[in-house]
């Protein structure tokens, strides 16, 4: 059984998270290991029952009355919650707007780069607002300006779609990139990683939680 979640981890829906012993409550509302309800019982035998099927009692209700544990490992439940946590700020992140910045003269590796930050924010239901600016004599080659927008917008276009043609403003090319639906939405192609590096972190957080 892991150790009871640190309250240094405020990343969660919930800034504490009591586990196992650092449960309070003499009497608990218990969810079992497959989701059913096992009623009220004693914190002590609540324990045993985790105890003996290798996981953790995790109070997810600490306002009820009685609280409400569920008995489940405490990595998964961590996991679980960083999922639903993620899908929150997703539907937070829909009325929000990320500004990528471009030059005509971007150098490849910059582009990928911004290229990636972009389709990371589409990915999370963000428009992005494309930027670039025309510098000194910049301004008499815009043709070069465009052909990177044009460019950008063509590689984002499994992820999102412009609403409106690219326009010169002042010294500028400026375009907004609003996300597509999520059905129709390609796969982001660091989802892997993203998702792997969101479960390496919670690995070595339960590493850091466990009693030495």
């Amino acid at each position: 059984m892991s150790h009871p979640y640190s309250s240094r981890s405020s990343a969660s829906s919930s800034s504490y998270v009591r586990v196992n012993g650092k449960i309070r409550a003499r009497e608990v509302r218990v969810i079992g290991h497959e989701g059913q309800q096992l009623g009220v019982i004693q914190l002590s035998d609540a324990l045993n029952l985790a105890r003996q099927q290798g996981v953790d009692l995790v109070e997810i209700a600490p306002n009820a009355t009685p609280p409400v544990c569920r008995i489940v490992d405490y990595g998964k439940f961590r996991y679980e919650q960083s999922k639903k946590d993620k899908e929150s700020r997703k539907h937070q992140h829909a009325n929000k707007v990320k500004e990528v910045q471009l030059s005509p003269s971007i150098s490849p590796h910059d582009f990928g780069v911004k290229l990636s930050h972009a389709i990371d924010f589409l990915c999370e239901d963000m428009k992005v607002k494309i930027s670039l600016r025309f510098r000194g004599r910049e301004m008499a080659h815009q043709e070069f300006g465009f052909q990177v927008v044009e460019k950008f917008i063509k590689e984002t276009t499994p992820y999102g779609h412009p609403d409106n043609t690219a326009k010169l403003i002042g010294k500028g090319i400026n375009v907004m990139i609003s996300p597509l639906p999520r059905n129709k939405r390609a796969k982001n192609p660091r989802q892997d990683e993203i998702d792997a590096e969101a479960l390496a972190a919670s690995k070595m957080q339960n590493d850091a939680d466990a009693p030495d």
